[in-house]
């Protein structure tokens, strides 16, 4: 089962996509492609992984969790910006990433 965090209130145009490999180190979506984007939508591949909003880096144990085929949508820039990744387990993970505005 699909958990979604996150909800669309209005209609987004996506138009940028990369993959991250997300390891042991946190780490945040990629700056130049991000660029002037303001939703993304994130889904999570091959291993569970944490994530924080708040630009502080989770950890293997803090962070709110996602598991594999968990859904999030960031609708700011500053979600964009803020928002960073660690692998929970020992398994790096890959997070499909589309970008919108």
């Amino acid at each position: 089962m699909t958990r979604r965090f996150g909800t669309r209130a209005r209609v987004i145009d996506y138009s940028g996509y990369e993959s991250i490999t997300v390891s042991g180190s946190a780490s945040g979506l990629t700056t130049a492609t991000v660029a002037d984007h303001i939703a993304a939508l994130i889904t999570v591949e091959t291993a569970a992984v944490r994530f924080r909003l708040d630009g502080t880096n989770p950890t293997s144990s803090e962070g709110t969790a996602l598991e594999i085929g968990d859904e999030l949508l960031l609708d700011s820039a500053q979600q964009l910006a803020g928002v960073n990744f660690i692998r929970r387990d020992g398994t790096s993970a890959t997070l499909k990433c589309a970008y919108g505005s």
